[in-house]
């Protein structure tokens, strides 16, 4: 990949819009598989009443936009501002109870788990139809929009173009404990290619701290794939 070509991907500038300052992708087409867009606010004629406590809007009691769903509510129900990473806001923005919740759910990602998914581990990596794995680094794009798979080859698989992943497991531990991830599958589509190919992560056997980063990225891997499909979904 050129650097030019690479310095368009990561290229971002400051937008506003109504609901605050946001640091957008300068081409849509680069935006990260994980953001969600702004809803439509509910109009103030549609909303006459608070949509979570039914308080009458009036002089006293004024009606905000929820950043997130865009419905409307009365201060006391929509007075938190939470960071909403995933719609590129700069500061914290006004968002009701529920959302708030989600968002600040959604913050250990961006806080921790993104950081691993962007350091990477290393995993004997099988893609498609290969006789036998080779050992490469698997990381997230600086823009999250690519898997990157580097070894003695090297391989790039966008991220909105995994249909199906599968964390692989091992072990039944007694009492009910948890089983141990060991890699993970994911389905994948090509443009312009019918079916699909199949990438098989599997963590080294060692106990060392390269088998701990490789369980951290694939926790980490299989959140980012449930924000993927929640984005799809939107």
């Amino acid at each position: 990949m050129s650097s030019e070509v690479a310095a368009r991907r990561d290229a971002k500038k400051l937008v506003r819009s109504p609901s605050g300052l946001r640091m957008v992708p300068e081409h849509r087409a680069f935006g990260s598989p994980f953001g969600l867009e702004e809803p439509q606010w509910v109009p103030d004629k549609e909303c006459p009443r608070c949509m979570q406590c039914d308080a009458k809007f009036d002089f006293l009691t004024r009606k905000h936009h929820c950043r997130r769903c865009g419905k409307c509510f009365c201060d006391k129900c929509c007075g938190q501002k939470v960071p909403l990473r995933r719609m590129c806001f700069v500061d914290p923005v006004r968002q009701c109870a529920e959302c708030a919740l989600v968002s600040h759910k959604e913050a250990e990602f961006y806080d921790k788990q993104l950081k691993v998914l962007l350091s990477g581990a290393t995993f004997l990596v099988t893609l498609g139809d290969a006789e036998k794995p080779e050992t490469m680094v698997c990381r997230l794009s600086g823009n999250q929009r690519y898997l990157l798979l580097e070894g003695d080859s090297r391989h790039e698989i966008e991220i909105a173009r995994i249909s199906a992943v599968q964390v692989l497991t091992e072990g039944f531990p007694a009492g009910g404990g948890n089983v141990r991830p060991t890699g993970m599958s994911l389905q994948c589509t090509a443009p312009g290619a019918e079916g699909t190919t199949q990438l098989k992560l599997t963590a080294g056997e060692d106990a060392s701290a390269s088998r701990r980063q490789s369980t951290a990225w694939l926790a980490a891997m299989h959140k980012a794939t449930k924000l993927l499909y929640e984005s799809r979904d939107q």
